[in-house]
């Protein structure tokens, strides 16, 4: 057997992955380079090489099989979580890999019907979360919502992506700020 059906082939990419994911979690995206990764794994570079030519690709599908802790677990009150939640979402974007990465996803996306997989299944965890936080802040009074919570991901997150990958700026508080009272009328200023 040869190639990608080689059982050798399989349990080197395999590992590969694990290593890159385990960087992942403990380091964050910047400990994922050809490098560690290799050393990691117990492979030698050119075994990452050969699997994932660029460091890029490898960060997104670790990224991908990593459980995002984003928009998770709302607490009340709902506008104070989303400030701290967008605040961390704001704060992984400065990191120029995160950047990359986020770009390279979009990107590859368009061609890529498995980077379109990803890209749509990420998309759907925040809007899904976002939404079910949203929907029972207004069910408890605490948010009039101006459009729908399906929309809010799109309102909230896009500003701080735009910043981040067209300007190429961090993500200020008073952005954060905007985009959370553009949802809709708070209940109480919190």
């Amino acid at each position: 057997m040869t190639g990608e059906t080689d059982p050798r082939f399989l349990r080197s990419r395999e590992a590969i992955l694990n290593a890159a994911r385990e960087l992942l979690l403990e380091s964050g995206p910047t400990a994922v380079t050809h490098a560690q990764v290799a050393e990691r794994a117990g492979v030698g570079r050119a075994t990452v090489y050969r699997h994932w030519p660029q460091a890029e690709p490898l960060l997104v599908e670790a990224m991908a099989t990593v459980p995002m802790p984003f928009l998770d677990k709302p607490t009340a009150p709902i506008k104070e979580w989303l400030r701290r939640e967008l605040t961390a979402i704001a704060r992984q974007l400065d990191l120029d890999d995160v950047r990359a990465v986020s770009t390279t996803l979009a990107n590859t996306a368009l061609w890529d019907r498995t980077m379109d997989t990803r890209r749509a299944q990420f998309a759907r965890v925040l809007t899904d979360r976002l939404a079910a936080a949203l929907d029972d802040a207004q069910a408890r009074g605490e948010i009039a919502l101006a459009l729908t919570s399906r929309n809010a991901a799109a309102m909230t997150i896009g500003p701080m992506y735009y910043r981040s990958t067209i300007e190429r700026a961090p993500t200020d508080p008073d952005l954060i700020e905007a985009a959370i009272n553009a949802l809709g009328t708070w209940a109480t200023d919190q």
